[in-house]
């Protein structure tokens, strides 16, 4: 989640709000119509009896009216009465009743619709996909990477792992996790933001038997409490995973991060040059940019136009606001606008509805005054300098049709960082690590055991 996306968190959210409270609106207007008090017309008219007899009184129509609020002695009170048919009043119980159930289990009737298209078979073609891999043969020996394995395997959180509680002295408490053997080579593995720990599902899956996998909620997000002081910058979360490296016990670790952990990764290379190659054995940059993002992501020349004037005032309205804000990120949960969000912005058709609800919950627990002060943190971000400097391995991974970080960025860094490798998936977006978890995880797995297969790790990889 980058800062670009608090527009459409506060477009979304104003959105879920307003459609419960058109539904209160059309329940109220039913209520009214339906509980005015009612005149009784009758319609009669005489008639002769045949043959000339005595004329009698037939009566002819029969009405019923709701008497209107400001005739004398009607205040529109009365016993509540529902008049049966299709009427306004009808009409407007309808309309509340679709407009709560859309707002409530919005989310839960398209995912039955979808499950019972897919029974059908009406789920549509494949969408064909594909892994480029550049650099040197690094994978050479594990024959050709499969990208079209099934994606049938559903997310949930794991937390099994051995807990482990960093006290920092900003006050933080970072929840760090570890899996796997403790002598195994290490991966430490950053989340996005908005997300937590729980997106490394398939590596704990997956690798944990293999590596010693170490994971670790951000600041603020998951289990991890956040600063005192409110200091979300980059540099400060790069100390706070130079603490979260030391439980690698001296064996040399490969860092990953995805989005802004990407950028964290970045950040340390710079703050802690010193441990490349010595406490890190290389970086795996994964779909994340190298500055600003609201400077590398497509359209970008409409976000630096609004950045002062929209993008700004929103974020600060959303820590003043913040609960209001997570209100109605539940509502756009519920009702099914942040999963189909997560699915249009993060994935590129490969990925499952699952794996899309797995990450739009995530991504709604998220407190969103830390996501919006970690955004202004994102704002202020610029290794541009830093690239030509990082002397270790380091692989890059790009969606190729990537909506948060434009593919130019990835592509940026892998030129600018000497012998980097990349990765591109495709059809993919913010998320292919996670629509082509099965390849992504043997491609780490490939890339950790080159980088950590001597003690010099900077001389394991040659282009």
């Amino acid at each position: 989640m980058m800062p670009f996306h608090i527009v459409g968190i506060w477009i979304r959210g104003l959105i879920s709000l307003a459609i419960p409270i058109v539904a209160i609106a059309c329940l109220v207007r039913w209520y009214e119509e339906s509980s005015r008090p009612v005149e009784r017309v009758v319609l009669i008219r005489s008639e002769a009896a045949p043959n000339g007899g005595a004329p009698h009184t037939v009566v002819r129509e029969t009405r019923e009216i709701q008497a209107r609020s400001d005739q004398p002695g009607m205040d529109g009170s009365g016993p509540f009465r529902f008049v049966p048919g299709w009427n306004r009043a009808t009409a407007e119980l309808a309309a509340a009743i679709a407009l709560f159930t859309w707002a409530i289990a919005g989310a839960s009737i398209a995912a039955g619709v979808e499950s019972l298209l897919s029974a059908m078979g009406s789920s549509g073609s494949r969408t064909p996909r594909g892994v480029e891999v550049q650099g040197p043969d690094w994978l050479s020996g594990r024959g050709p990477i499969e990208a079209d394995e099934p994606q049938s395997e559903t997310p949930r959180s794991i937390r099994t792992g051995r807990i482990h509680r960093i006290r920092r002295p900003d006050g933080t408490e970072l929840h760090v996790e570890t899996y796997g053997p403790d002598d195994a080579p290490p991966i430490v593995l950053t989340h996005g933001w908005g997300a937590n720990s729980d997106e490394w599902y398939y590596q704990k899956r997956h690798l944990a038997g293999r590596f010693r996998l170490i994971v670790w909620d951000l600041p603020g997000l998951g289990e991890s409490t956040q600063p005192a002081d409110r200091d979300f910058s980059l540099e400060k979360m790069a100390a706070d995973l130079e603490a979260v490296v030391d439980l690698a016990g001296g064996r040399p670790a490969v860092l990953v991060g995805h989005s802004i952990g990407g950028m964290i990764l970045l950040t340390y290379s710079r703050l802690f040059a010193a441990g490349l190659g010595r406490k890190v054995a290389g970086l795996a940059i994964v779909h994340s940019s190298y500055k600003d993002p609201i400077q590398t992501v497509p359209m970008a020349w409409f976000y630096q136009m609004i950045r002062v004037p929209v993008i700004v005032p929103l974020l600060r309205l959303t820590i003043a606001f913040w609960p209001i804000v997570m209100l109605i990120n539940w509502l756009s949960y519920a009702n099914g606008s942040l999963l189909k969000s997560t699915r249009s912005q993060s994935f590129a058709g490969p990925g499952t509805r699952q794996q899309a609800d797995f990450l739009a919950r995530m991504m709604a627990r998220a407190r969103p005054d830390v996501l919006a002060r970690g955004m202004f943190g994102m704002m202020a971000f610029d290794e541009s300098a830093t690239l030509p400097t990082i002397a270790i391995p380091t692989l890059v991974v790009i969606g190729d049709r990537d909506k948060t970080t434009a593919p130019e960025a990835g592509h940026h860094i892998a030129d600018h960082v000497p012998g980097a490798h990349r990765v591109v998936f495709s059809p993919a977006r913010h998320l292919g690590l996670f629509e082509y978890h099965g390849p992504f995880d043997q491609i780490l797995a490939d890339f950790t055991a080159s980088c950590t297969a001597t003690t010099s790790a900077t001389s394991v990889i040659a282009t």
